[in-house]
């Protein structure tokens, strides 16, 4: 399962550098996942100082 990022983001873009498939961008007032590009790796949710990438069930 993909990542996704929760309303918790703060846009402090430490996650998109972090993605080591590109999947990140920045979207309107948060930063979103692509689930196409996503490798489930969990790096964005390493770096992230809110917790906001979380594992989609």
């Amino acid at each position: 399962m993909a990542y996704f990022i929760s309303e918790d983001c703060i846009s402090c873009g430490a996650c998109e550098s972090e993605c080591p498939s590109s999947a990140i961008s920045e979207g309107d007032g948060i930063y979103v996942i692509d689930p196409d590009e996503c490798i489930d790796c969990g790096s964005c949710a390493d770096v992230c100082p809110v917790g906001a990438p979380q594992e989609a069930e």
